[in-house]
Formats: structure tokens, C-alpha cells, sequence
């Protein structure tokens, strides 16, 4: 797999490639490793729709809304639904926030299932980077959190 900022040079690079090694072009790339990726004149955009909607199908999340509610669609065998049987934890068991959390994150993905990272081809080739710390922020296990990103331009690259 290989890409450059021109289609000449991607050429020129593929017959060479082609006289040295046994290949196959397969053409632009759209998929990989689940990511859609879409060329545009100003640069290329990377999301996860299909792989997010694969993922909200494969865990059978029914119907998601907006706000706090949330329904599987179809009861248990007892007339209770999963959802009743998943919260009817109590607040302060770990198993209760974990479950909250993952339908926070559910919700979340079903309705921004094409966010995703856009790296311009304009962009400069500035190096810069952040990083943050919650000092037992965690409210499942009070560990502390931290987390980094640096970007390159625009552009997230870590």
C-alpha cells in the first residue's frame, strides 16, 4: 500500500515498483483495517461508519436515543428487559457504572457514526502537542487519567 500528494508521482512510483516486484494494483484505497478513507482536493478524511454501525448491529443496541432512554426492543423471558436487568444495579456497584458508561458510548456512536479526522494537504508542517491529567478522576477505580495528542499542522497524527 502506498499514496503520495500526486497522481504522477504515484504512477511513476507504481511502474516502478511493478518492474521489481510481482504486484497487483487494486486501485484508490477506500478501506482499511476498518477506517473509510475519502480523498478530497484539500486533503483526505478517515472515519469509522461502517465499522461503528457493524459494531451497534453486532451487540444488538436496538434503539438509541438521544437522551437517558434506552431500549433494546423485546423483553426477557420473564417480561423484563435487558435493560431493566442491566441497571437494576445499585449506584454504587462497580458493575452499575461500567454498564451506564458503555451506553454512554453507545449513544454516542450512533449518532456521530461519520466524526472522524481530517488531514489537509495545505496544512503547515508545525509540530505541536498537549496533554492533560485527572489526578483520581476515574469514578469507577479513582485512578488517575492522563491522555496526549500532538499534531502535525491540523493535522492529529498521535
Amino acid at each position: 500500500m502506498f499514496g503520495g500528494s500526486s497522481h504522477a508521482l504515484v504512477s511513476s512510483f507504481a511502474e516502478q515498483m511493478s518492474r521489481e516486484f510481482d504486484m497487483s494494483l487494486m486501485g484508490e484505497l477506500q478501506f482499511f483495517l476498518g477506517l473509510q478513507i475519502k480523498q478530497g482536493p484539500e486533503g483526505i478524511f478517515v472515519h469509522q461508519a461502517k465499522y461503528t454501525k457493524d459494531i451497534l448491529k453486532k451487540f444488538d443496541m436496538g434503539i438509541l436515543n438521544h437522551d437517558d432512554s434506552y431500549e433494546w426492543g423485546g423483553g426477557g423471558p420473564e417480561g423484563i428487559s435487558r435493560d431493566d436487568r442491566l441497571t437494576s444495579v445499585p449506584d454504587g456497584d462497580q458493575a452499575g457504572h461500567l454498564v451506564r458508561a458503555v451506553k454512554h458510548i453507545f449513544r454516542y456512536l450512533k449518532f456521530t457514526p461519520e466524526h472522524g479526522l481530517y488531514y489537509s494537504s495545505g496544512s503547515s508542517l508545525s509540530l505541536r502537542g498537549f496533554s492533560d491529567a485527572d489526578h483520581a478522576g476515574c469514578q469507577i477505580d479513582s485512578k488517575s487519567t492522563s491522555g496526549t495528542c500532538q499534531l502535525l499542522g491540523t493535522s492529529l497524527v498521535s
